[in-house]
């Protein structure tokens, strides 16, 4: 076989990866559905009928060949309004956005600065020939600093970062926009995980620090976590806009993000700035448990526990799925020493997520 001896390696060193289909008889703490909207029968409900009064249920196209429907500009409307951007476009996953924004917003001459902890797709993106990348060290403001002098006469500066961190959980550094005010600088903000459940309206990073919108800003965002459905989200200047739909790969020549997906996004939006109140409360309580059972301060609703081994990682992983919770169990190369990753997502009760804290504290004491 092609591939034996590399495989061989992965199961040696406890790396190696299978699909395994979901157990909807135990308890989700392993998914990115934050909010638990993946299993609000409404939202699914009022989707499928909006939805079944259409002409058509699929896109089609692409966006730029007679795949952009009212139902996409009404959603990118309703995302600007909500965060504060002028303009915005939806595509296909966060993966696809950060491929989209690091191969067309980096060209020859600029510079990329990115968090040594951003998302695996901005790094792949990182990788091609055109980009020249400097990671800085994680959420370290002073670093950034030191490559702003390092390279003073790049033709533009792109700063990649992430609103909440997706293994450690930690909230970005609020500095970074100040360092990033110059008029050279391009900064992108993934709130794959922040979008959604942090911030005075749920809104995200911007929203939590009351960050006031400027031309050089840019939000990415994903559906298919907090707002519990697929594809991803561009929010950004007009300027900008217009120069991603003209450049970017995966907005030109991908089919246009499906009706059903849009439109369930929108509806979830929608439930979210209604619900925020009763949503942070929610949220807050399950901080509070995982403070009180774990000793661990969470910022958003990640909780990463370090175990540093990859065998007993997945032990722990098994044992808990026996005992009706799932939870993720995360190694290298993901992360840099193994994780039991925990979702405290509201799609489970609070009696239920202090139940398994318990579980993990018994099993970590044994």
């Amino acid at each position: 076989m092609l591939y034996e001896n590399e495989l061989k390696a992965l199961k040696k060193a406890g790396r190696y990866r299978t699909r395994e289909v979901v157990n909807n008889d135990i308890l989700d703490f392993a998914s990115n559905d934050y909010l638990g909207l993946s299993h609000n029968k409404e939202l699914h409900t009022s989707t499928c009928q909006e939805l079944s009064q259409l002409p058509l249920h699929s896109s089609k196209a692409s966006l730029l060949v007679n795949g952009y429907h009212q139902i996409h500009q009404d959603f990118e409307k309703a995302l600007c309004e909500a965060n504060g951007f002028e303009d915005g476009v939806i595509l296909g996953s966060g993966f696809n956005a950060n491929i989209a924004l690091i191969e067309s917003l980096v060209r020859k001459g600029d510079v990329l600065f990115m968090d040594e902890k951003y998302h695996a797709s901005g790094v792949l993106a990182s990788n091609l020939t055109h980009v020249e990348v400097h990671f800085f060290a994680h959420n370290d403001m002073d670093a950034l600093k030191n490559l702003f002098v390092r390279f003073p006469h790049a033709k533009r500066r792109v700063v990649a970062v992430e609103g909440v961190y997706s293994m450690d959980g930690d909230i970005l550094n609020s500095d970074v926009f100040e360092i990033c005010e110059r008029d050279d600088t391009v900064l992108i903000v993934d709130e794959a995980h922040s979008s959604g459940v942090i911030g005075d309206n749920l809104m995200g990073v911007y929203d939590y620090y009351n960050i006031k919108i400027q031309p050089n800003h840019i939000k990415m965002g994903t559906l298919g976590k907090a707002y519990g459905s697929f594809g991803a989200f561009i929010l950004a200047s007009e300027h900008i806009v217009e120069y991603l739909i003209n450049r970017a790969k995966p907005i030109i020549y991908a089919t246009s993000l499906s009706l059903y997906d849009t439109l369930l996004a929108h509806n979830s939006l929608r439930y979210i700035l209604q619900n925020r109140d009763a949503l942070k409360v929610e949220i807050a309580e399950r901080q509070k448990i995982i403070y009180e059972e774990l000793g661990i301060k969470i910022d958003a609703l990640i909780v990463p526990i370090l175990i540093d081994d990859n065998k007993k990682v997945i032990d722990i992983k098994n044992e808990l799925d026996k005992n009706g919770f799932a939870v993720g169990a995360i190694r290298q190369p993901t992360v840099p020493k193994a994780i039991i990753r925990v979702i405290a997502r509201l799609g489970q009760s609070s009696d239920e997520l202090r139940l398994l804290c318990q579980k993990i504290s018994a099993i970590m004491i044994k």
